[in-house]
């Protein structure tokens, strides 16, 4: 008798185990935030314009101290998913007329709001160097960003 109460003491603890286990995998399945991966977005017929007069006047280089030339880079942006793309960051080389780079060691220049499924433009003022000969070239431009807002 003693061996049959003992059997069911921990037959009755293994289901509780188990019937616990389950439970928390259930929460910890349904509470879990969605993971926000990186959506890559591909940019194309991207070219370069003169900022109008009220952009360009006055703009210097980084460093403050040397004049600029002022462009907006336009383009088409592609987002092949379903969802709103978010804070899409812009990657990009431009060289001078000379191949020598505009933008020393820095390939992101900017970034995208929204870029909604499908095909949209995208517009980014850039400033270049006064004394860089044009035309300038514009080359393996792409942008990243999250299917989710991001907070900041």
């Amino acid at each position: 008798m003693r061996f049959i109460t003992a059997f069911s003491t921990q037959y009755f603890r293994l289901n509780k185990v188990i019937v616990i286990a389950c439970v928390i995998s259930i929460l910890s399945w349904a509470f879990t935030p969605c993971a926000m991966a990186l959506t890559q977005i591909r940019l194309f017929d991207v070219s370069y314009k003169d900022c109008p007069p009220e952009l360009a006047q006055g703009a210097v280089i980084s460093s403050g101290s040397a004049a600029a030339s002022c462009y907006i880079v336009t383009g088409k942006a592609e987002n092949g998913t379903y969802k709103t793309v978010y804070d899409a960051d812009i990657f990009g080389r431009i060289y001078d007329a000379n191949n020598d780079s505009v933008m020393q060691n820095r390939t992101r220049l900017g970034s995208i709001a929204e870029v909604p499924p499908g095909i949209s433009d995208f517009e980014l003022r850039i400033s270049v160097p006064a004394n860089q000969p044009t035309p300038l070239k514009l080359k393996q431009f792409k942008a990243a960003g999250f299917s989710g807002q991001v907070r900041r």
